[in-house]
């Protein structure tokens, strides 16, 4: 694997965020805060993913075009194009004023916290 010692601190920091929304959604906390840590452990894990590949790092928080840089490399991650598309207006909703009040229910942050679970996993198995 290429840049094997930075993949694995992508990882690392991605794995403190998805554990992280997973002990704050748990206990009840704020939405925007789980949501937040969510987006933030998949899009850890697919930086680190395509540095694997030998991608050069992206500074951008879009996991719709992080994902399909994946895509081109594995067509195994198509199936997470459409849970990525919310999971991306997480971060810019929890982070940037966007002209009118969101809100996200229980069971769209949980199935969120599953897909984003599902990635990495997929990302675990492909990088071993």
């Amino acid at each position: 694997m290429k840049n094997q010692r930075i993949v694995e601190e992508w990882f690392s920091h991605g794995n403190k965020d998805i554990k992280d929304a997973r002990f704050l959604f748990d206990h009840k906390r704020n939405l925007e805060t789980v949501s937040f840590h969510i987006q933030q452990a998949a899009e850890k894990y697919l930086k680190g993913f395509l540095i694997s590949q030998g991608k050069e790092l992206q500074r951008i928080h879009d996991l719709v075009k992080l994902l399909q840089d994946a895509i081109e490399i594995d067509s195994s991650f198509q199936q997470f194009k459409e849970s990525v598309k919310k999971v991306t207006n997480f971060y810019f909703e929890s982070r940037y004023p966007i002209g009118y009040e969101f809100e996200y229910t229980r069971s769209e942050v949980k199935e969120a916290l599953i897909q984003v679970t599902k990635l990495i996993k997929l990302i675990k198995d492909k990088v071993k």
